[in-house]
């Protein structure tokens, strides 16, 4: 039976206030959304795991007018840098943590297109927002499944695509890549797709079942070694008598 001792969190959970984390209304998304949406957050919060001042969130609410709990958005994906990662949030309220996401990602679909496209982009351009990308992972809302704009002067201008129609993000130090229907994250030291957390477990069991089987191979190696060995020692005998 459990006791009733007070629960001590290994991180600082922010407290409750008038600002809600939730307006009650589920997330009305198909599979496709969902999926890449987990994708894209574990894949940068897996990418900036060492880093203790990059945070990494999705769908939460941001709210941007102290003393106004109806002056929010929700983005898809933002990442904020300079802040304390430790601390569990209930919301991001600007007025308090004083810096501003330096990019959202934003996962449009039908229900979003024209606010993405139209109203978002002003007001995270009057906020701060260094960069904003628009993905469609139908590619049925946009005019190209992948859009990108960077702050320049005051305003957002269009980020080119590189030959193969990936973005560059000079915030985040990655290059993102369409496949299908993720937006996935790729490393320019590498060339290779930053793995999201299911990835990231299955490679390190692949790793795991190598150095099992290299280990093995070891010690099968080392056992002819030593059965060679006496051979020898038994005919080395064996002459001289």
């Amino acid at each position: 039976m459990r006791t009733s001792t007070a629960l001590k969190l290994p991180f600082t959970v922010q407290p409750a206030d008038d600002y809600p984390s939730s307006d009650g209304k589920p997330m009305a998304e198909t599979e496709v959304h969902i999926l890449a949406l987990l994708h894209l957050l574990s894949a940068l919060r897996f990418f900036f795991r060492k880093q203790s001042d990059i945070y990494v969130i999705g769908n939460m609410f941001l709210y941007y007018r102290e003393g106004n709990n109806r002056k929010y958005k929700a983005p898809d994906i933002m990442v904020i840098k300079g802040v304390d990662t430790t601390i569990r949030r209930r919301s991001y309220k600007l007025w308090e943590e004083k810096v501003p996401p330096c990019v959202v990602i934003e996962l449009t679909s039908a229900e979003t297109k024209n606010e993405d496209i139209v109203t978002k982009p002003a007001l995270y351009a009057s906020l701060g927002i260094k960069e904003y990308f628009l993905f469609d992972p139908l590619f049925e809302y946009l005019d190209e499944q992948l859009l990108g704009y960077r702050m320049v002067e005051g305003e957002f201008v269009p980020i080119q695509p590189d030959l193969d129609g990936d973005l560059h993000s000079e915030e985040l130090g990655v290059i993102l890549s369409i496949d299908d229907s993720l937006l996935r994250i790729v490393d320019p030291q590498t060339g290779e797709f930053i793995p999201a957390l299911e990835e990231a477990v299955a490679q390190v069991e692949q790793e795991t079942q190598r150095a099992e089987q290299e280990a093995q191979r070891a010690d099968s190696a080392e056992a002819e070694v030593a059965h060679l060995r006496a051979l020898v020692e038994q005919l080395t005998k064996a002459a001289n008598q």
